[in-house]
């Protein structure tokens, strides 16, 4: 993340406490359309069924994404599905370091690109991230059978900032959301009520933790969300021992 970007991330942090963590604004408190923040995939039936391993997503040039199937997936059993979003100024390959526990768990990780250096209503807008993955999910699902139960969209910082909002604006499609150190929550559009898993770090300096995760939290337990809040004596970081609790509760 650059200096700029931490700036942006702490300017919307004093912009909260006016707007509402739950509220959908940009890092300068700018108000975007909440209804391009919905999906239309939806699980189906393999038609190309994809043998384990992984492979590129093939639907962007230059920034495209990551699918991993696990090892011992077997194609005529659904299987768990994780959306993982990467942080800003990153891109998929920062979230192959958990798939090692796709295999440990049995699940399915898809991993897009964002379409720029960060999630699109990171900076007060919403659409092109949007339109790639639904295209990926619906890619995914033409190859691998997801279990409809199963299905969480994750992400570490702003990943998470825009798996918070994503997720929460789209729980009639996903049954979990996971936010690793988030900042913010990017939609103020609800449907369903999918279980949330929120971590973030006490010694974040990036997202300051009172300023974020513990003003997330208790708002989304009081909008009747089961929330699992985790802190860890850390910095701004994805923990692997956090990550492996984040999808062993996620597949029981």
């Amino acid at each position: 993340m650059t200096r700029s970007h931490r700036m942006d991330r702490r300017e919307f942090l004093g912009l909260s406490a006016a707007f509402g963590a739950a509220s959908l604004t940009s890092p300068l408190g700018v108000a975007v359309q909440t209804q391009d923040a919905r999906l239309e995939a939806r699980p189906a039936t393999p038609s190309k069924p994809l043998p384990p391993g992984e492979s590129a997503l093939g639907l962007g040039s230059g920034r495209d994404g990551l699918l991993y199937v696990p090892r011992g997936y077997d194609p005529g059993h659904s299987a768990p599905l994780v959306v993982m979003l990467h942080g800003a100024g990153r891109d998929a390959q920062r979230m192959r370091s958990t798939f090692s526990l796709a295999d440990e768990f049995g699940l399915v990780i898809v991993a897009p690109d964002s379409r720029g250096q960060t999630w699109d209503a990171i900076e007060g807008r919403i659409g092109p991230d949007v339109g790639f993955i639904d295209a990926a999910l619906r890619s995914v699902f033409a190859h691998v059978r997801v279990n409809p139960a199963h299905l969480a969209l994750a992400g570490f910082s702003d990943g998470a900032s825009y798996a918070l909002g994503l997720g929460l604006a789209n729980g009639d499609l996903f049954s979990h959301v996971i936010a690793f150190s988030p900042g913010f929550v990017t939609s103020s559009l609800r449907r369903g009520k999918p279980s949330v898993f929120i971590s973030h770090g006490t010694q974040d300096v990036v997202l300051p933790i009172n300023n974020t995760s513990r003003v997330i939290t208790p708002r989304l337990r009081a909008a009747g969300y089961d929330v699992l809040y985790r802190e860890f004596d850390g910095p701004h970081q994805l923990l692997p021992e956090i990550a492996r609790e984040a999808f062993a509760w996620f597949v029981k």
